[in-house]
């Protein structure tokens, strides 16, 4: 790099390479100059020619300057050429920077709404998450519940007992039936539905088999499922002989009673995989019913208690319905006699207008003293019969 007033030039500027063949070509000058002073002193008449050199030196010298004033010339509009580019392209790049600096800064704003947004659907989601999340605490509590109340056979039996009432208060009248009634034989059902005879009131008791199903469902090798299906077996047929025994009594009670089984898990496995249990039951006239066939069978016996208390009102309706002929043919006679009445009212008003009309003639002959010429019916019968009647509608 090289300083020329003020400005600074590369070496590989033209400007600057045009110095320095003006400074080689004065060089040259000032070199041929002495080497014609040393050819002086040899050969005088070597210097006309040397001064015709030096003359076309000199005009060649002026040429270089003028060269050299243009070059400069040149060097100054391309470097105010440069400086106008420069410019120019700062300006550019200005404008460039803040067209970028914007779209960056639209940009951020656009990613912080949306961000903004994303954190307060995420924050939405998180309390979902956590209402969902106390929700099965709180589910589980429940089924730790209930896991508590069937692994105890009388909080089990209470449990099948509930169910058995809520299904029973639903589908039948609450005059239909009786919870935890007492029968003859000292026994103590859980519900008794007053069945009008044939059949006669009938028993549902409610038996939870549940450690044999349970042993069923753990049971992993053949003997295991074997030994299970034995325990199941015993505990059936055991809840199927005490309803039998105790709630099936003749004459007081129909002939058959339900067993309510309060799972449709263990009401399904004994119709898949014990219909010997189940055989057994129809035998000793014991139904086994889980709460969704418990629920059909009511609303057959509600159709039953609704058909008998029609027949029982039968009676009583045509009973009302003699009183009413009864009251019919009254009412028909007392119409007659009306109408009696109203004959003998008619022909009574007939006989005493035709006494006012007689009384009304008398009258007007004494007021004009017109006695003779003038007829004098004294016969009433032609007088009524010159009455024309009277009709009284009814």
């Amino acid at each position: 790099m090289i300083e020329i007033a003020g400005q600074t030039y590369s070496f590989t500027d033209p400007y600057v390479i045009a110095i320095a063949i003006g400074a080689m070509l004065v060089a040259c000058f000032f070199l041929a100059i002495i080497l014609a002073l040393r050819a002086a002193g040899r050969s005088a008449r070597a210097t006309e020619p040397l001064a015709g050199h030096l003359a076309a030196l000199g005009e060649t010298v002026r040429s270089l300057s003028e060269g050299q004033q243009q070059l400069r010339g040149g060097l100054h509009h391309v470097s105010e050429a440069q400086a106008t580019a420069q410019m120019t392209m700062l300006q550019a790049m200005e404008a460039r920077l803040e067209q970028v600096q914007k779209a960056m800064a639209d940009s951020l704003h656009g990613s912080s709404v949306r961000t903004t947004a994303s954190l307060t659907e995420l924050q939405t989601r998180l309390a979902t998450i956590d209402k969902a999340q106390t929700n099965i605490e709180k589910l589980s509590g429940d089924v730790l519940g209930l896991q508590d109340i069937l692994s105890n056979k009388q909080t089990r039996g209470a449990f099948g007992e509930i169910q058995l009432n809520d299904i029973v208060s639903k589908a039948l009248p609450a005059d239909a039936y009786t919870f935890q009634a007492t029968l003859s034989n000292g026994k103590r059902p859980d519900c008794l539905i007053h069945l009008p005879n044939p059949p006669g009131p009938i028993v549902i008791d409610s038996k939870f088999p549940l450690e044999a199903y349970e042993a069923l469902v753990r049971a992993g090798t053949e003997a295991e499922k074997q030994a299970a299906a034995r325990l199941m077996r015993t505990a059936v047929r055991t809840h199927i002989r005490a309803v039998a025994e105790k709630y099936i009594i003749e004459g007081e009670t129909a002939d058959g009673a339900l067993m309510f089984l309060p799972s449709e898990a263990v009401y399904a496995e004994l119709h898949a995989n014990f219909g010997d249990l189940v055989r057994e039951g129809f035998a000793a006239h014991v139904w086994i019913v889980s709460p969704t066939t418990a629920m059909a069978t009511l609303n057959t016996m509600r159709a039953v208690l609704k058909d008998a208390r029609m027949r029982e009102q039968a009676g009583a309706i045509r009973r009302e319905l003699g009183l009413l002929f009864k009251d019919v043919s009254r009412l028909e006679d007392r119409v007659g006699n009306l109408d009696r009445h109203f004959e003998q009212a008619s022909k009574d008003i007939r006989e005493i207008k035709t006494s006012a009309e007689k009384a009304g003639g008398r009258a007007r002959r004494l007021e004009d003293f017109e006695f003779e010429g003038k007829p004098h019916p004294d016969d009433e019968t032609a007088r009524i019969a010159a009455v024309k009647p009277i009709r009284i509608e009814r």
